[in-house]
């Protein structure tokens, strides 16, 4: 049965620390509750590193979520120019792309723009991205919109994954967003 993906895009070390700080930290603590849902309800996932060797790894904090899921480390800005990716997520069978991670307009923008181009439906996670200056945040959620892709939240993804309150998911999950 498809269903969506989420691609957590660059979080890593070096990156994370450039980035504006009144916002990475609020972006990493929803990026968490996100793959803490998808782990628990069955959403694949895969993550992307922009570059390790310079920019370090995924956050040790998210790596720790993530196990088992290895990442896919890049040096194009678009995820969809990395060997293997559109193979993974072509693999799971999503039907639509939930994205977050780093930088709202570099790295998840144009990922967003080549996923549709390829007509796969994109939802950005406002409060899962982030750039290093607020008005390239602002910019790069903007031109995904008009571009097609759907900008979210945390809580709303979370919300629409679990369809209801009448499950124990719920009743577990519900605490994150407390």
């Amino acid at each position: 049965m498809a269903g969506p993906i989420l691609v957590v895009i660059g979080v890593q070390e070096r990156l994370f620390n450039v980035m504006d700080a009144e916002r990475r930290d609020d972006m990493v603590a929803n990026v968490k509750i996100l793959v803490t849902a998808a782990r628990r309800l069955g959403v694949p996932m895969l993550v992307t590193e922009q570059y390790p060797k310079r920019l370090g790894r995924t956050l040790p904090e998210l790596r720790a979520l993530l196990d088992g899921v290895a990442p896919i480390e890049k040096t194009a800005f678009s995820c969809c120019g990395a060997d293997g990716f559109l193979e993974r997520l072509r693999a799971t069978g999503a039907d639509r792309v939930i994205m977050v991670g780093l930088e709202a307009h570099v790295c998840v923008l144009l990922t967003a723009l080549d996923l549709l181009r390829a007509s796969l439906p994109v939802e950005i996670v406002a409060d899962g991205v982030c750039s290093r200056r607020v008005t390239n945040l602002t910019i790069g959620l903007e031109q995904a919109r008009q571009a097609g892709a759907v900008v979210t939240s945390t809580e709303t993804v979370v919300f629409q994954w679990l369809g209801g309150a009448d499950s124990d998911a719920f009743r577990e999950l519900s605490k994150l967003l407390r």
